[in-house]
């Protein structure tokens, strides 16, 4: 694996004490194949990490939030996920996913559980792991009411 630090920014999307995923296209040689995971990506060089999960999130969903606030930086050895949390303030039918197999509203008792059934899969998938201790720590730290 590389030594270089991977840089990308993802959003936590929230409405109606659900959060919004994506559930990855289940190829092996992606990160997390057909897991649960937030929207967002790579941040482009002499981007800001606000500037790639807004474009991130026009490009994956069409979807471009009113505001977008950072929740914290969250380190791997191979990765540095930039966490930003926005409402989605559009219903889920007016979204068009352009990248990955599903995407969805879980609720917190999905996200502790660490899983969710997909109806496009038709199985239950896992959340990958790091999104779901983000999560877990966004919900306790009481950013949305659940």
């Amino acid at each position: 694996m590389s030594s270089k630090l991977v840089h990308v920014a993802i959003a936590i999307l929230y409405r109606d004490n659900q959060f919004l995923l994506q559930l990855r296209d289940n190829i092996p040689t992606i990160v997390y194949p057909g897991h649960w995971a937030f929207f967002g990506g790579h941040i482009e060089p002499g981007e800001t990490p606000e500037d790639a999960v807004k474009r991130e999130l026009i490009e994956e969903i069409g979807y471009s939030p009113p505001t977008v606030s950072f929740f914290g930086d969250y380190p791997d050895p191979n990765v540095l996920r930039h966490v930003f949390h926005a409402p989605l303030t559009v219903e889920l039918e007016d979204l068009v996913l352009g990248e990955g197999w599903d995407m969805g509203l879980l609720t917190p008792d999905e996200i502790r559980l660490g899983k969710r059934y997909s109806e496009k899969a038709e199985q239950v998938r896992p959340l990958g792991s790091p999104h779901q201790r983000i999560l877990l720590d966004f919900i306790e730290k009481g950013k949305v009411m659940v």
